[in-house]
């Protein structure tokens, strides 16, 4: 039985991303709940360790509102890993300072491949848990985003055993057997949709997937290896509960190149990020898709006037709203560590004030 949690307040985001009119262009930012806000860091304090604050449902829901009380944003993104899907299949997530995430038990022969199954459920019931806790908690103030990594993105450190640049290792097995990197992609898109499913279960009212390390594979092989698998995603996907749409995100980083083909995968928005322009993608994409972002997350280190040059020009550039159009005002990434909290809050004032205007023109 669902949970009856608090009516929604503000649903423009998600009017946005199912491309119905709106007041105003709605706001959030990728990595929002993070380490340049310091009440963000008082609570990683607390919590010890990364994996300690994201493993805690209180701690989880703390941080996860913290910037939708500073700031009026437009929704609120689950506080959590990308990588809780592969640690829960039993690869050892551990993280080293100065180095990031890595996993004891990478996938390196045939053996660990065709070993490799999709996760219990009940091993990430502390996401679950927060997700519910974070949506009763924020009383319909904002729609709350559960998210994944894409099944390729979460791959790449399944196979490399951590962060890379160069890819070798996954690339190696993606050419010489591509039979054994199939294996892992097929499970871990199932494992994907089933993490997700479960977090709308709980209470998210959108998703997104977070396909960071799509931009590395060469054309072609994009298409092969982590479009297609997004796409299986999209099929399994809950696209509507307790008779309510909930949309869905896709976003790769460095995937322009192929925005025509990602738009047509079956999500309702498509993450830009800031080498796309705007104007363009929304005539590549036509009334498919709604699109989300795409400003330099660097543009918060100028001075006010030029955040707000930033933003209308961004604007301007998505151009004026009209049937079937939706925009979601988002970072090309995420938010730098190192961001000005004050910048934050220009930002999100000229959004809102700059877009207001350009809705009430039509």
């Amino acid at each position: 039985m669902s949970t009856p949690f608090p009516a929604l307040k503000n649903d423009t985001f998600l009017r946005a991303l199912l491309r119905q009119p709106t007041e105003y262009t709605p706001l959030w930012l990728m990595r929002q709940a993070g380490r340049y806000l310091p009440e963000y860091r008082a609570t990683r304090k607390v919590a010890g360790s990364f994996m300690g604050l994201a493993t805690n449902p209180d701690l989880a829901t703390e941080v996860t509102l913290q910037p939708v009380e500073r700031y009026p944003l437009d929704a609120a993104i689950l506080f959590s890993d990308i990588l809780t899907v592969p640690d829960a299949m039993g690869l050892g997530l551990y993280f080293v300072e100065g180095e990031g995430p890595k996993f004891e038990r990478p996938l390196r022969t045939e053996q660990e491949v065709m070993a490799l199954r999709v996760p219990d459920l009940g091993l990430l019931d502390y996401v679950f848990k927060a997700v519910t806790q974070i949506r009763t908690e924020l009383n319909g103030k904002v729609p709350l985003i559960g998210f994944s990594g894409s099944p390729w993105t979460l791959a790449t450190y399944m196979v490399e055993g951590g962060s890379s640049k160069e890819f070798r290792t996954i690339k190696s097995m993606l050419y010489s057997r591509p039979d054994l990197m199939h294996h892992i992609l097929s499970v871990t898109a199932t494992s994907v949709a089933q993490y997700l499913n479960a977090q709308i279960e709980a209470g998210a009212q959108a998703v997104m997937i977070f396909d960071s390390w799509g931009g590395a594979l060469a054309d072609g092989a994009y298409q092969q290896f982590s479009l297609r698998y997004m796409q299986d995603v999209m099929r399994q996907l809950i696209r509507e509960k307790d008779g309510v749409k909930i949309p869905a995100i896709v976003f790769t980083k460095g995937g322009g190149l192929w925005l025509e083909e990602i738009a047509g995968i079956g999500a309702d928005a498509v993450g830009l990020d800031w080498t796309v322009n705007l104007g363009q993608a929304r005539a590549r994409t036509g009334d498919r898709v709604a699109l989300q972002g795409n400003l330099d997350p660097n543009v918060l280190f100028a001075q006010p006037e030029q955040i707000r040059a930033e933003v209308a020009a961004a604007l301007d550039s998505f151009g004026m709203h009209g049937a079937g159009s939706g925009h979601v005002f988002n970072l090309g990434h995420g938010i730098s560590q190192f961001t000005p909290p004050e910048a934050v809050a220009v930002l999100v004032e000229a959004v809102h004030e700059l877009s207001r205007k350009k809705h009430a023109a039509i």
